[in-house]
């Protein structure tokens, strides 16, 4: 099995070569490339003499078992060499399949970013599945509201002292004027991508149906993207 491995592996290489049309590039490995070739070459020769007269006779057979070895190694090699597409495909299957708002994290377009992307939601908002100060919480994708805003039962189970808020703010609803009070959460998370001391209000009692995850989260993310029914958030 390791011989033929082998065999597949040098059989490549050498086709990138004839194939590259660059007879120059065999020089340009130098010594230690050139001896790793040759050595190479050696042990493929070995090797097939040593198999030679398990396939005596049955040369169909050992043609055969190369092809598929070749076949089968061209096959990685592909695979390797699209391995991004291969990954965009299989993000956007797994976007079909986990539920809205559930975050996929997705592969990093810089080093050191981090990327997650959520499916709009059949009402066609985007809710996120995130975490607020480590609890688990709904948060609708808004971004005509200035900031995080969470009601008061879910930011008392964050942690939020909502018994010494005081509700100052004027705040502009769909149902008319109502105050929140201003407020700091520790950490805000979204799959992979966590931000800490995030400005944020707690709305009155009764008076927003859905956590907002608002423009004070959102202008601190590198970039977010609208595409389809794709939201992709990046920090």
């Amino acid at each position: 099995m390791l011989g033929w491995l082998v065999i597949v592996l040098l059989a490549l290489v050498g086709l990138f070569f004839l194939l590259s049309g660059e007879p120059a590039a065999v020089s340009e490995l130098g010594g230690d490339g050139i001896a790793y070739l040759i050595t190479g070459g050696a042990l493929v020769l070995l090797y097939l003499a040593s198999i030679g007269g398990a396939y005596r006779g049955r040369a169909g057979q050992a043609l055969g078992h190369v092809a598929t070895w070749l076949g089968l190694g061209l096959l990685f090699v592909i695979a390797y060499s699209y391995r991004s597409e291969i990954a965009t495909v299989a993000y956007r299957v797994a976007g079909e399949v986990v539920p809205p708002g559930q975050g996929i994290t997705v592969e990093p377009a810089q080093t050191g970013e981090r990327a997650v992307r959520l499916r709009r939601h059949p009402n066609g908002h985007f809710m996120a599945r995130g975490e607020v100060n480590g609890q688990a919480l709904r948060l609708l994708v808004d971004t005509g509201a200035s900031t995080v805003v969470l009601k008061p039962a879910d930011a008392e189970r964050a942690g939020v002292d909502t018994g010494a808020l005081s509700f100052t703010v004027a705040v502009s609803t769909a149902n008319g004027t109502t105050y929140a009070a201003p407020a700091r959460l520790r950490s805000i998370a979204v799959g992979p991508i966590e931000l800490h001391d995030v400005e944020a209000l707690i709305a009155q009692p009764g008076a927003l149906k859905e956590n907002l995850l608002g423009m004070s989260f959102l202008r601190r993310l590198r970039s977010y993207e609208f595409s389809g029914d794709f939201l992709t958030l990046r920090g």
